[in-house]
């Protein structure tokens, strides 16, 4: 009886001391990244689709894992229709058409994969490249803070109503489906008049919706483009996109936990985007003011530039910053890893530097590693007062210089990565010389 309590009592300190010690980054007792992930889908043969999608879907729809599918233009989900998408489905995004997928503020989408049978969203070309497709759009009736509560999505669609395209209302608590356990991969295309697609927008969707493990790799455009709503995203991964990780506008009010985005300075574009990007508005005059401005709460980040020489990479120009704070947009990160940025944070030129500005921008519990320094305001090389601000003891940030063999698990496994933070490399400092 005594070894069975011994037992367990080393067994509790040691699973007490692997999450003490793994509290920053994305966390969990087992790689969660396993399984369900694919971090080579240039490698992956879907086989050809037997089924076809297009038009618009008005009624009640399932799709099966014994037929592929291919998603032919522009195709809508409308009328108080559910598209519900069997475990280990794949569809295939056209190229020619710019296939897309847009669930409508009336409809649904139940897709709803498993961690052994995700559902893949991905390109039809033999050789798969970033920007293949358009990507898929779910349009929900939660608050935008735009004059009117309700906009549009513009990228040249025609359904057969207007309204079908568009976003926005009073229901913060609308629910717009399931969406778990998915792949989107090549999404992202550019068009002429209307710019990049996103591989997964999320425009005005509620908080009854439910957003969890999806996984975007290789996007041409944003991975995930968030307008307006009100929701909560879990185990989120944005692998390798050319443009932003994560976007936020228009009023967004979001809670992001135990996620993750891994940027290349040879593949992701290095001309503005970054990790996070912040903001409440595009232009000024788009915007009700008497609404609320963008705030995302960011728990448990992992944040990283993998790099095969990141001093080169910083000193040619495809290094920038990790996150990026507009003006009137307020955020909370904390217990998040930032490493290898040039910066770790910018902060748009337009925020003053006072208590009032910096108490909306929170920074806690912080591992920035191995970044060409911290946080900046733009355009401004001197930051003395915000590094004076953050590196106050009493919001507990860390700073180091370790290689990521070091510093995370296994960063480098091409099938199976771990990017939770290595046992007893973490040494807390709250002096760092950049």
């Amino acid at each position: 009886m005594k070894n069975v309590t011994k037992g367990l009592y080393l067994f509790l300190i040691c699973t007490c001391s692997l999450f003490a010690q793994q509290e920053k980054g994305i966390i969990g007792s087992n790689n969660w990244l396993t399984n369900w992930t694919e971090f080579r889908p240039n490698q992956s043969d879907h086989g050809k689709p037997t089924q076809i999608l297009s038009g618009s879907i008005t009624k009640d729809t399932k799709l099966y894992k014994r037929d592929t599918y291919l998603l032919l233009g522009s195709v809508f989900v409308t009328d108080g229709a559910t598209l519900t998408i069997e475990p280990g489905t794949v569809i295939i995004g056209d190229y020619d058409t710019n296939g897309s997928l847009i669930i409508s503020k009336s409809a649904k989408i139940i897709a709803d994969g498993l961690a052994t049978d995700p559902i893949v969203f991905t390109s039809n070309r033999s050789v798969k490249k970033e920007g293949d497709w358009g990507g898929i759009f779910i349009l929900g009736d939660a608050p935008i803070n735009k004059f009117g509560n309700v906009a549009s999505i513009n990228y040249g669609f025609r359904p057969s109503s207007a309204e079908h395209i568009n976003y926005g209302g009073v229901n913060s608590e609308s629910d717009s489906g399931i969406f778990r356990y998915v792949r989107i991969e090549f999404a992202g295309k550019r068009t002429k008049d209307y710019g990049y697609f996103s591989a997964l927008t999320l425009a005005g969707v509620g908080a009854e919706t439910i957003i969890e493990n999806v996984m975007v790799s290789y996007s041409e455009g944003n991975s995930f483009d968030i307008i307006g709503g009100e929701l909560n995203l879990d185990k989120m991964i944005s692998f390798r996109t050319k443009s932003n990780d994560y976007e936020f506008n228009y009023g967004t009010q979001c809670s992001i936990t135990n996620s993750l985005a891994v940027r290349s300075p040879y593949v992701s574009g290095a001309d503005g985007s970054r990790c996070l990007y912040i903001a409440s508005y595009d232009k000024k005059e788009d915007v009700d003011f008497n609404k609320k401005g963008t705030y995302v709460v960011a728990e448990n980040l992992t944040l990283i530039n993998v790099s095969e020489n990141l001093e080169d990479d910083i000193s040619v120009g495809l290094v920038k910053e990790a996150v990026y704070v507009a003006n009137d947009a307020s955020v909370d990160i904390s217990k998040s890893v930032i490493s290898g940025f040039k910066p770790a944070v910018i902060l748009d030129d337009r925020i003053k530097v006072n208590t009032e500005s910096l108490e909306k921008i929170k920074l806690t519990e912080m591992y920035f590693n191995n970044c060409k320094g911290n946080i900046f305001t733009a355009y401004n090389s001197n930051n003395e007062d915000l590094e004076n601000w953050y590196g106050n003891r009493a919001f507990s940030n860390v700073y180091s210089k370790g290689v990521d063999s070091e510093t995370f698990i296994d960063s480098h496994n091409s099938r199976y990565p771990d990017f939770r933070l290595r046992i007893n490399k973490i040494i807390a400092a709250n002096d760092y010389d950049d």
